[in-house]
């Protein structure tokens, strides 16, 4: 008899470790690659090499036979997406890496909050508490009057909320179409939604650039699958507390190899937000009623 997802904790923890790895790994490329290349630029190689992860899925997207309205939902989710995965880039190569990380928490806050407006989903009181610890955990990572707020942190902070409306989108088409469609679809349309902003800004890439790209994009396709299989291998309560260890990870690479500061506030805002993140996603398993992503689930 095959092990129900319960009985596998272990697994789910070493997937949600190697998930972690993979974005972290991720993370780092892009800040060593460093600001040279304009941001759309490098947002557009890194799908546009991705979409070659995506043959196994062609047969699924030729049967899938999409409506008009479908072809509308995706070109509207990967638009969304596109304006998120700009502003990350350009955010990471400016703020350090721990900040980014933190604040990446916010989009799985920002998803409660368009769920309750624009799907007609109940926020309960517990819900709109644990949305304003994370909003809290934001101001305690930026401090406004107490710090400065750089292009770089106003970029994040859009980041995640654009990030949030691709995930919301792709709420309603996960219930029309397979998770394969859904995903290889959002890599088409992404790639083709960054295509003029990459070329309006256009920089002959060296190699070596074209390297490190080609390795985000393996990484960041690498942690999409290991995270699936820790969701399968083990309830939200136990993998979503280890993605707290990504903040963690980052912080220390920040300050090791990149001569980054270590603030401990932003540490203090980060596990905050992610705090609120697993409350709610806890609420919601016991509801049987997912809406809010698991936090790593809105990444690039």
């Amino acid at each position: 008899m095959a092990s129900s997802r319960s009985d596998r904790p272990v697994a789910g923890i070493l997937w949600m470790l190697a998930t972690g790895f993979c974005f972290i790994t991720v993370t780092a490329l892009v800040k060593y690659m460093g600001p040279r290349l304009p941001a759309a630029e490098s947002a557009f190689l890194r799908y546009a090499m991705g979409l070659f992860l995506l043959f196994p899925a062609w047969r699924a997207l030729r049967d899938a036979h999409l409506t008009r309205r479908q072809w509308s939902l995706f070109a509207t989710r990967g638009f969304f997406h596109a304006l998120g995965v700009i502003l990350w880039f350009f955010a990471m190569t400016r703020i350090p890496i721990a900040e980014v990380t933190a604040m990446n928490y916010l989009a799985p806050i920002y998803v409660t909050v368009g769920a309750a407006v624009f799907l007609g989903e109940r926020l309960a009181l517990r819900r709109i508490v644990a949305v304003c610890m994370g909003l809290a955990g934001a101001v305690i990572i930026l401090r406004p009057g107490i710090r400065e707020i750089s292009i770089g942190h106003l970029a994040m902070l859009l980041a995640a909320v654009v990030f949030a409306g691709s995930y919301l989108l792709a709420k309603i088409m996960a219930d029309e179409a397979k998770p394969g469609v859904v995903v290889s679809m959002l890599s088409i349309f992404v790639t083709i939604g960054l295509a003029p902003f990459a070329l309006s800004v256009w920089i002959m890439p060296q190699p070596e650039e074209l390297l490190i790209l080609a390795a985000v994009a393996f990484f960041a396709t690498a942690g999409h699958y290991t995270m699936t299989l820790a969701f399968a291998a083990a309830p939200v309560t136990v993998t979503q507390p280890v993605t707290f260890l990504q903040l963690v990870w980052a912080t220390a690479l920040g300050a090791l190899v990149f001569a980054e500061p270590v603030d401990i506030w932003v540490i203090i805002g980060g596990f905050l937000i992610l705090s609120s993140v697993t409350f709610i996603m806890w609420r919601e398993a016991m509801l049987k009623r997912q809406i809010t992503p698991h936090a790593n689930a809105t990444k690039l």
